[in-house]
């Protein structure tokens, strides 16, 4: 940190009065002088005079100095951050202070070890996408006050942190980071307290003995019996003994308990790795623990193993498959003896039986490897280690498996350790899916909110052109053939819209049976003659909120995607079904799906004999621009639109393939689920009905405010609204529309964009309001409404969405004036 922010002390200020020795010694030579002058000059005028001007000259220098020490008293102290910086320390949280320029001003010691003393927020070593995610943070946070978002990832995308960013100081400007790392739950964990509890507790009883031992060798928590084996006293804790210091060694490299000593019974030690395999290569302090597992000599194993029957040790296998832990042991030749449920999950057996080697389980590549590990350690020292190997059943997800060579329990000469990650890797790959949803999401709602601008630009003055054209001019069909591009341009960037979730949705309470009795007529003629059409409703089922045009588009792009994969299947013939069925919150909870609440929900299932959809293209089909159709004939939107009206509706959707007695995929099945409304009618409900009822039209004549930064679509507006008869004042950004305002400008309508370089939309008409409470303003944007009245929170706002027309927008400002006029009289 640099040291002129770090001013830790203040010297002590000297008094405003000279100290009286000072004083003293002044008087004496002042005395001394004149004694000299008089004796020089014999002469008592010219000695009374030296001293008089020698007494002003005194004087004059001691009131200077007292003043010049006020104005030094009167200084401002520099700020002290080494009190902040002692104050913010955390062991495991970085915290850093940035100023308004996101220059740092102090940091702990957390944020330099991670980040650097050099880099502040938002210029840390992350990705590119995180750093942009940052800057909009501070920008919230400047704005808001404090905002937080969750797992930032570094460049490696290995760290992960949730970060919280807060607005402080007696002036608000300093923003204060935290940065949270999220920290994977390790195989250790939950370990202790299984193996000090009743669990440990029946292996004590059992003969074996439990220990949980960090990478530094220190007991981290044993079984109860381990206590009085070891140490002589069950109630002496073995957390923080030195694990080797609990046993003893004999002549015959036999292990025994320190406190039996050698008149004890022999112990057989295993060690089971607990570190996961991307911990391997890294220091030890990053290491997990491991488990010791102390076998007493004197524990009955029955008939020892049965290789025919795969039957081990009963007792032991009864213990063993009650970890979490995957445990398999081999004889001398290799051959499996006994595996518990755990190895086999994590091995991709499930339910099948379990091979004869442990080769079998994994690639060609890995079978030689791994075969000559599990020799060695069957046939030379008891020793531990591991090795990297691919499991045929997901040959693209390399393991690490823990070998330990284990003597003196029946025809067990290895065992194999393995950690069950069958749920971490469905959940990372669940993250990994959902994020770069997200990051695709984000970037398409960009894209289609600046298009809007442009196309808004485009239809305005197609508008505005076809003013002076009448059908039959030369150049009317060319402006015709602009507009209607450019409405189909449009059409895409709101299938942009609806993937990203930012769309403008008009929900009213409806029945799921209305909608599809709506699209009916129009799937039958797309079906064709060839593809059986069917339809079927559950009884009693309960009303959803969603907008209906949206959720036709939804069936009739599933549709249209069923029919193709039909038509491409030989002779072109099939069958589509579309259901509704009623699905309850018991049925929900059974589904045991994490991420989807337990609710009511009224489900639409939409199934085709199309042939399915290849498992490993599952993931992907939600994907915007992913299409499996030839060139030229899908764009890839389809299913990608469809995803983000249901997920912008609060709901849900699933494909399955429905697979045929031979296990191959005989079509594809798409459910999506709604949940059920029980609320009162919304006000967008009530807007919706105001509007079919008609709204008050509105003379020419009112005094608009119209702010926009972007010239074309600017210039566009305000044409179009001075020819309606408006008085219309143009500002290009937020400041100039509050100096309109500030310098007398009386109007009855405030027209401004959302999103603007300075003060936006938002920030302008909150000033507004505290001057003019009860003028209108009309928000216009390329985003959501539903997101622009979750994110802004102003009272009576109206919203135009981008891109509009000219009549759309002179019927908007029309329909928000009468509004007006109607609540004024």
């Amino acid at each position: 940190m640099p040291d002129d922010r770090l001013d830790t002390s203040q010297a002590p200020r000297p008094g405003l009065l000279p100290p009286l020795p000072l004083l003293a010694g002044l008087a004496l030579a002042v005395v001394c002088s004149v004694a000299l002058v008089w004796l020089v000059g014999e002469d008592t005028l010219t000695a009374s005079a030296y001293g008089s001007a020698l007494l002003v000259v005194v004087i004059l220098g001691l009131i200077i100095a007292r003043r010049a020490e006020e104005t030094d008293s009167t200084l401002p102290a520099l700020p002290d951050w080494s009190v902040t910086v002692a104050a913010i320390e955390h062991p495991s949280q970085a915290v850093a202070v940035t100023d308004r320029a996101n220059r740092l001003t102090c940091a702990n010691r957390r944020y330099i070890d991670w980040f650097g003393e050099q880099n502040s927020p938002p210029n840390i070593p992350v990705s590119a996408e995180a750093q942009s995610h940052l800057l909009t943070l501070a920008r919230t946070a400047w704005r808001d006050g404090k905002c937080a978002a969750p797992r930032i990832a570094d460049d490696d995308g290995e760290r992960f942190w949730d970060i919280s960013v807060e607005r402080v100081g007696r002036g608000e400007n300093y923003l204060v980071w935290r940065f949270a790392e999220v920290v994977p739950r390790r195989l250790g964990d939950g370990v202790a307290a299984e193996v000090s509890g009743p669990f440990g507790a029946v292996l004590s009883r059992a003969g074996i003995e439990l220990a949980l031992v960090g990478p530094d060798g220190l007991v981290l928590a044993g079984t109860p019996g381990l206590s009085e084996r070891a140490l002589g006293n069950a109630k002496q804790p073995t957390s923080g003994q030195e694990f080797v210091n609990l046993l003893r060694v004999d002549e015959e490299d036999r292990l025994f308990f320190a406190a039996e000593g050698q008149e004890g019974t022999p112990q057989t030690l295993v060690h089971i790795p607990l570190d996961a395999p991307e911990a391997r290569h890294t220091s030890d302090a990053d290491k997990a623990p491991s488990l010791m597992l102390l076998i007493d000599s004197s524990v009955s194993v029955g008939g020892g193993f049965d290789s025919s029957s795969q039957s081990a040790m009963p007792q032991l296998e009864t213990l063993l498959s009650a970890l979490s832990l995957g445990i398999a042991t081999t004889d001398n030749d290799g051959r499996f003896l006994f595996a518990n449920k755990a190895f086999l999950r994590a091995t991709g057996l499930g339910g099948k039986r379990l091979p004869q080697y442990p080769s079998d389980l994994v690639i060609a590549e890995d079978k030689g490897p791994l075969a000559d590990a599990v020799r060695r350690h069957a046939k030379g020292p008891a020793a531990s280690g591991d090795i990297p190997v691919r499991f045929a059943s997901e040959p693209d997800e390399p393991v690490s498996v823990g070998l330990a060579g284990v003597r003196g329990i029946g025809e067990a000469a290895v065992l194999l350790s393995l950690s069950d990650s069958t749920e971490e890797k469905r959940l990372r790959r669940q993250v990994a899916q959902a994020t770069k949803m997200q990051a695709v999401g984000q970037l398409a709602g960009g894209v289609a909110h600046d298009f809007n601008n442009v196309l808004t630009a485009i239809i305005g003055y197609c508008d505005l052109m076809q003013l002076r054209h009448v059908p039959g001019d030369s150049d009317y069909d060319d402006i015709q053939q602009i507009k209607a591009n450019s409405n189909r341009a449009a059409s895409l960037t709101r299938q942009l819209l609806a993937f990203s979730r930012q769309q403008t949705l008009r929900p009213v309470v409806l029945q799921l049976p209305d909608v599809v009795s709506e699209v009916s007529q129009l799937l039958t003629r797309l079906m064709g003659d060839r593809i059986e059409f069917s339809v079927s409703h559950d009884r009693n089922l309960g009303a959803v909120r969603a907008d209906p045009q949206q959720l036709e588009q939804v069936i009739v792009n599933l549709a249209v995607n069923a029919r193709d994969a039909m038509q491409a299947r030989g002779d072109g013939s099939g069958k589509l079904t579309l259901s509704t069925r009623r699905i309850r919150a018991a049925d929900v909870q059974r589904m045991n799906v994490d991420a989807m609440p337990v609710h009511d929900y009224t489900a639409l299932i939409v199934c085709d004999t199309g042939g399915g959809i290849p498992p490993h293209l599952l993931n992907k089909i939600f994907e915007p621009f992913f299409t499996t159709k030839e060139q030229g004939k899908g764009t890839g939107l389809g299913l990608s639109t469809v995803y983000g009206i249901v997920k912008q509706s609060n709901g849900w959707i699933f494909c399955d393939n429905i697979p045929a007695p031979d296990g191959k995929p005989v079509g594809a099945c798409f459910t999506i689920y709604l949940p059920v409304y029980d609320g009162p009618e919304t006000a967008q409900a009530a807007v919706q009905r105001v509007k079919s009822r008609g709204a008050t039209a509105w003379s020419g004549g009112a005094r608009l405010l119209l702010v926009e930064d972007e010239d074309m679509v600017r210039a566009v507006a305000e044409r179009a609204l001075a020819r309606a008869g408006y008085l219309v004042t143009a500002c290009s950004d937020g400041e100039e529309g509050l100096a309109a305002i500030a310098n007398g400008g009386d109007f009855d309508l405030v027209l401004t964009d959302v999103v603007m370089p300075g003060m936006d939309g938002p920030a302008m008409a909150r000033a507004i309001r505290k001057t003019k409470p009860n003028i209108p303003i009309l928000f216009m944007s390329g985003y959501a409404e539903e997101q622009l009245r979750r994110d802004i929170d102003i009272k009576d706002m109206h919203f135009i969405p981008k891109p509009f027309s000219v009549q759309q927008i002179n019927d908007k400002v029309a329909e928000v004036l009468a509004a007006e006029e109607r609540e004024n009289a």
